[in-house]
């Protein structure tokens, strides 16, 4: 267990840094650019801490660093240069009076390392421990996470296409992968972390690996993906109608 606490304090003070930043450039959403970002941190120091380099190991972190560089890419390309994000502007404007600092320090920055840390579960446990059960898991859990991969990039460059394109202000992303599910990204990084939680079952520490998926499923679909998304298009007759004929979450054929 000792090397998911160290990994844990290298988290701290990961986001620590990013603290100390979004206070000086009053900006809490510069640790969106950092929530991929910290998974490669912990995929990475987790795997050199342990001194693991069997294939279990290597091909665990190495999905959990090209995920987390991607989605760190991503944020950073759109993030870079723009003002505070919407949500925490009304954060900051609720705790107008109540320390903003220290509130950000809570309920932005330790949450997220915390959410962080308990996700990266399945990672740690593949660099932290020897091999318990068959190899032959990482297979299908490794196909799996490809088919999360593919739903999470093909879906965000689709969206990119899409909003570059002046002629498409103002209307809803309806086609690609977006025809069959109204976050196919979401769903993407769902499946991934299902995928690693499957690769990661040959070294055992089921019992907590498996929340893993469980908590960024919940995440994404009940509290900060898909509800927060969709609460923006709140009255848009189009998305109003795009909802009733695309699945919200998992991938279907669209109704009429």
């Amino acid at each position: 267990m000792e090397l998911f606490w160290k990994t844990a304090l290298v988290l701290f003070l990961y986001f620590m840094v990013f603290y100390i930043i979004a206070q000086i450039t009053r900006n809490n959403s510069i640790v969106d650019i950092g929530w991929g970002l910290g998974f490669a941190v912990a995929a990475v120091y987790s795997m050199l801490e342990s001194g693991r380099f069997d294939l279990v190991s290597v091909v665990v972190s190495s999905v959990v660093i090209i995920w987390g560089m991607r989605l760190f890419y991503h944020i950073l390309k759109r993030n870079l240069g723009k003002p505070e994000d919407y949500r925490y502007v009304a954060m900051r404007r609720n705790w107008e009076g109540k320390k903003p600092a220290l509130q950000a320090f809570i309920r932005v920055f330790m949450l997220q390392m915390i959410l962080m840390f308990i996700i990266s579960i399945p990672v740690i446990a593949a660099n932290a421990n020897e091999m318990k059960y068959p190899v032959a898991w990482l297979y299908p859990g490794l196909i799996i996470w490809l088919i999360g991969f593919f739903f999470e990039v093909a879906g965000d460059a689709q969206l990119r296409r899409f909003k570059a394109d002046v002629s498409n202000k103002g209307k809803v992303m309806k086609t690609g992968l977006w025809k069959f599910t109204r976050h196919p990204n979401y769903f993407g990084e769902s499946v991934m972390w299902t995928g690693i939680f499957i690769m990661s079952i040959p070294k055992g520490m089921i019992y907590l690996t498996f929340i893993s998926p469980v908590l960024i499923t919940l995440l994404l679909v009940f509290v900060s993906g898909v509800p927060l998304l969709e609460k923006r298009y709140e009255g848009n007759i189009e998305y109003d109608e795009y909802k009733k004929r695309t699945s919200m979450f998992i991938p279907w054929f669209p109704g009429k």
